[in-house]
C-alpha cells in the first residue's frame, strides 16, 4: 500500500521520441517483478531503491545510476523507511542502437554489462534531461540525452551475448508464452498449458522461469499492462483497454497497472494528452506547477484502498 507523500508522473515529451520519463518519490509502493521493452536508466535524487535482480539485489543511492536492460525481470522497493525520490528514463531500443552505433564499437545489440554503478555526473545528466524536457527546452533535452547515452556506453556498454540454443524447456517456454499472447484474454490453466505442450506443470513453471525472470502467470500480467500502455496511448478509454487485455474490470487493469508502470491508467494517459495539447509550453515539475496542475501528478495523500489510488 502506498505510503503519504507518494507521488509520481509518467510521461512522455512529444519531441524527444522514444523515450518515456518518469519522475517519482515512494515510501510504500512495490514494483513487483516485471520487464521493460526498452532500457532503464535511474538516479536517485534521495534514500534508496532497493532494485531485484535475476542473480543480485543491489541498492540505488544518490550518486549512483542503475542500468537495466531490456526483458530483464526485476523489482523495486523502497531501501528504507523514508522511501526514495528518483528520476528515471526509459529510452527504447532503437535509441539506445542508433546512438551506440554512432558513437561507440559495440556491434550487434547494446547492452549495459553493470546493473549499477557509481557516477555522479551521468546521475546529473539524467536528471538534467528531465529538467530540460520540463522547460520545453527541445535541443538541451535531446543533446543531453546523446550525451548521456554515448557516456554510459562507452564506458559499461557491450554487445548482448547470443543466446545459447534452446533445451527442451526452453523451446517448450517459447511456446508456452506464444500461447499465452495469443489468448491474454482467456488463458489456459498451467496444467492444461503444459499438457498442449507434452510438458509437466512443475517442468514447464521452472523453465518458463528460467527463460523470462518470472512464472508464466506474472510474465502474463506484465504483457497484458504493455498491451494496455499502447491502447491508452492510442486513446483507449481506461475501462476499454482493461476489457481487451484481459483484465476483469477497471479497478482490476489500475491495481496491476499501477503497480508495474508506477501510476495509474488515467494519469498515464493525460502524460501522453498533456504533451500533445500543450506542445511548445513550458512544462516545470515544480511544486507551485504541481498545485496549478494537479492532474498530471499522481498523488497519494493516505493510504488509499488497493486498486483504487487516489488522485492529488
Amino acid at each position: 500500500m502506498a505510503g503519504k507523500g507518494e507521488w509520481a508522473r509518467h510521461w512522455q515529451y512529444e519531441r524527444l521520441p522514444g523515450l518515456d520519463l518518469l519522475r517519482a518519490r515512494y515510501v510504500g509502493h512495490t514494483f513487483p517483478r516485471h520487464s521493460h521493452e526498452g532500457y532503464v536508466l535511474g538516479a536517485v535524487d534521495r534514500g534508496v531503491e532497493e532494485v531485484g535482480m535475476p542473480d543480485d539485489t543491489v541498492h540505488a543511492r544518490p550518486g549512483t545510476v542503475v542500468m537495466i536492460n531490456p526483458e530483464v525481470a526485476h523489482t523495486a522497493r523502497a531501501g528504507g523507511p523514508d522511501g526514495w525520490s528518483y528520476a528515471t528514463l526509459y529510452p527504447s531500443a532503437q535509441v539506445v542502437g542508433e546512438i551506440a552505433a554512432e558513437t561507440t564499437t559495440v556491434r550487434g545489440t547494446a547492452s549495459f554489462g553493470e546493473t549499477i554503478v557509481t557516477d555522479p555526473g551521468a546521475a546529473h545528466l539524467i536528471r538534467e534531461v528531465h529538467r530540460a524536457a520540463e522547460e520545453g527546452n527541445a535541443l538541451a533535452a535531446d543533446s543531453v540525452l546523446r550525451i548521456l547515452l554515448a557516456r554510459l556506453l562507452r564506458e559499461h556498454g557491450t554487445a548482448l551475448a547470443p543466446r545459447p540454443r534452446r533445451s527442451a524447456g526452453g523451446r517448450a517456454a517459447a511456446r508456452a508464452r506464444e500461447v499465452l499472447e495469443a489468448d491474454m484474454t482467456d488463458p489456459p490453466s498451467l496444467e492444461t498449458l503444459a499438457a498442449d505442450l507434452g510438458s509437466s506443470p512443475f517442468a514447464l513453471l521452472r523453465a518458463f522461469r528460467d527463460a523470462y525472470g518470472m512464472p508464466p502467470h506474472a510474465w502474463l500480467t506484465n504483457a497484458r499492462v504493455r498491451v494496455a500502455r499502447r491502447l491508452l496511448e492510442e486513446g483507449t478509454a481506461p475501462a476499454d483497454a482493461a476489457v481487451a487485455v484481459g483484465f476483469t474490470d477497471q479497478p482490476h487493469l489500475n491495481r496491476h497497472f499501477t503497480r508495474i508502470v508506477g501510476v495509474p491508467p488515467g494519469a498515464y494517459q493525460r502524460g501522453r494528452k498533456n504533451v500533445q495539447d500543450s506542445a511548445g509550453q513550458p512544462l516545470v515539475l515544480s511544486e507551485a506547477w504541481q498545485k496549478r496542475h494537479p492532474s498530471q501528478t499522481y498523488e497519494h495523500r493516505t493510504p488509499p484502498v488497493p486498486g483504487t489510488p487516489t488522485r492529488s
